[in-house]
């Protein structure tokens, strides 16, 4: 136990009580010139107030009575009494069983008290004012012990209550966090979906169409159904994630956002007209699943910016899964959109087409999720022309 918390045990109240009171009834022996007759007698009384108020330590009314008991055994040797140092003994003993006792042993012990002094007395002097007074000042001393003991309850049951009530209140703007931003997913779920579905259904009702002159560009064909299957993919992610904020308890999808199907991403995105290569390096297939998603993402969002800013550019995706760290890189040689230079803002190259927008919310969203899990994202252009995100992710089985 520290030596602060010793302190404020309240058990040291009958300890100290032991000696300071021990050494006043001695003391009081030894300078009243009436008590100095029976010094030996009230030396007695003193030690056996000593052991009363060790007795105390472990049963608070057991002790008071026999500190009460001092009277008529000093009363037994012939001394005469009580003294003053007796009468602040019990007080002080009743006090600490009141506190520290029970309530029916403590108030069997403070009616013993009064019992005890008051038949010695009365055997020693008859019936006096000293009947009266003793239990007069022993009651109030006991109710006084009584009254801290309850406070001292109600005041933990305060603080037990106070945390409760701050606990509480944290789980429910906790809870309406998590409410809000599952209706947020919801509602952003729902629009997006919409959009993205009628989009769909709008390329494949044009492809159908168009049949006739697409079975003679099978490049176009082809960019038109990868446009479909994106569509219908990104739906299904969509519905799966909100799935998942409502715990309804449905199925993952069956193709979940992961790094093992890069060359899938690469596929889709090479159906769309951009020429990229695809380079892994170690097996991908036991990472952690939240960061396994977020790289996907980070080679998904930098191939929609390269599809977006320099479509005819030519792309390159390295996947390397290191012992402890898995670093994706994604870079493009910039032909397409006339510039090699970025900015913080949408700007135009040089033939009137956009530029890189390096302050956009893709490089943003791609930095959050690599510092999410403790990484680092560099993007920038390149020395030669062109543009490379590169991605590092420590990896961490906490993130399982």
């Amino acid at each position: 136990m520290p030596a602060a918390a010793r302190l404020r045990d309240p058990r040291l109240i009958p300890c100290a009580a032991a000696v300071l009171l021990g050494l006043l009834s001695v003391n009081e022996a030894w300078l009243d010139p009436v008590f100095r007759e029976h010094l030996a007698a009230l030396v007695a009384a003193g030690t056996w107030i000593c052991a009363g108020f060790l007795v105390a330590v472990r049963w608070p009314a057991t002790g008071a009575v026999l500190v009460a008991c001092s009277y008529p055994f000093s009363a037994l040797l012939g001394a005469p009494g009580p003294g003053g140092a007796g009468l602040i003994a019990v007080l002080v003993a009743v006090g600490w069983a009141g506190y520290a006792a029970r309530p029916r042993r403590s108030r069997v012990a403070v009616a013993a008290c009064v019992v005890i002094f008051a038949v010695t007395d009365a055997f020693l002097h008859g019936l006096s004012w000293d009947t009266i007074f003793f239990p007069a000042i022993f009651v109030p001393a006991w109710w006084t012990g009584t009254l801290v003991r309850r406070e001292q309850q109600r005041s933990r049951q305060l603080a037990a209550m106070a945390a409760q009530i701050d606990a509480q209140r944290e789980s429910s703007a906790h809870a309406a966090v998590v409410e809000e931003r599952a209706r947020i997913a919801r509602e952003v779920h729902d629009s997006v979906a919409h959009s993205v579905s009628v989009m769909t259904l709008q390329i494949g009702g044009l492809r159908r169409q168009l049949a006739d002159v697409l079975e003679s560009r099978p490049v176009e064909r082809d960019v038109m159904l990868g446009l479909e299957r994106l569509g219908r993919q990104s739906v299904e992610e969509l519905r799966a994630t909100v799935g998942i904020l409502r715990a309804s308890g449905e199925a993952p999808p069956a193709e979940p956002a992961s790094l093992q199907r890069a060359a899938d991403l690469v596929a889709d995105v090479r159906a769309a007209g951009l020429d990229v290569a695809l380079d892994v390096s170690g097996d991908v297939g036991d990472l952690p699943r939240a960061l396994d998603v977020a790289a996907y993402r980070v080679v998904q969002e930098a191939l929609t910016n390269v599809l977006r800013h320099a479509p005819q550019a030519t792309a390159n995706v390295q996947i390397r899964r290191g012992a402890n760290d898995i670093r994706v890189v994604v870079s493009d040689d910039g032909r397409g959109n006339g510039t090699s230079g970025v900015t913080d803002r949408d700007t135009e190259g040089p033939d009137g087409t956009e530029g890189r927008r390096v302050g956009g919310h893709g490089l943003v969203g791609m930095r959050e999720r690599t510092a999410m899990f403790g990484g680092s994202l560099d993007a920038g252009p390149l020395p030669g022309g062109g543009f490379e995100v590169e991605a590092l992710f420590p990896i961490d089985r906490r993130w399982s």
